[in-house]
């Protein structure tokens, strides 16, 4: 085998070991972080529906910085989105990513802006 099939079947058993341990409801969703090499997407996930109740990525924000910062900005404009929607608690998803950079920021900035995370 070579090592990106090791690579990609680390990174699901990841996902699948901490997923298994998150459920979303309506009133305390689950929000879902995604990243890839240059965006970052967030959603609130009722998964007794099955639904995306709210969803905010960087091409909702049009301002330029760092990876980090602009995951800052992605997931200040995610949490006026919940409370919008009168969602004031949600379950972090990190998927298969590790607790660190533009995760642990995103989660940081859900907080200073009134989310309980």
């Amino acid at each position: 085998m070579s090592k990106i099939h090791h690579t990609i079947t680390a990174a699901d058993r990841r996902k699948k070991r901490v997923r298994a341990k998150l459920h979303g409801t309506k009133d305390r969703p689950r929000a879902s972080v995604q990243r890839s090499s240059k965006h970052v997407y967030i959603q609130a996930i009722d998964d007794d529906a099955c639904i995306t109740l709210v969803a905010a990525s960087e091409h909702d924000v049009e301002e330029k910085g760092t990876k980090i910062e602009r995951a800052t900005m992605v997931a200040k404009a995610f949490a006026e989105k919940l409370k919008k929607a009168k969602i004031t608690t949600v379950v972090f998803d990190r998927g298969s990513y590790r607790y660190f950079g533009r995760v642990k920021a995103i989660a940081d900035a859900l907080r200073e802006a009134g989310i309980k995370v």
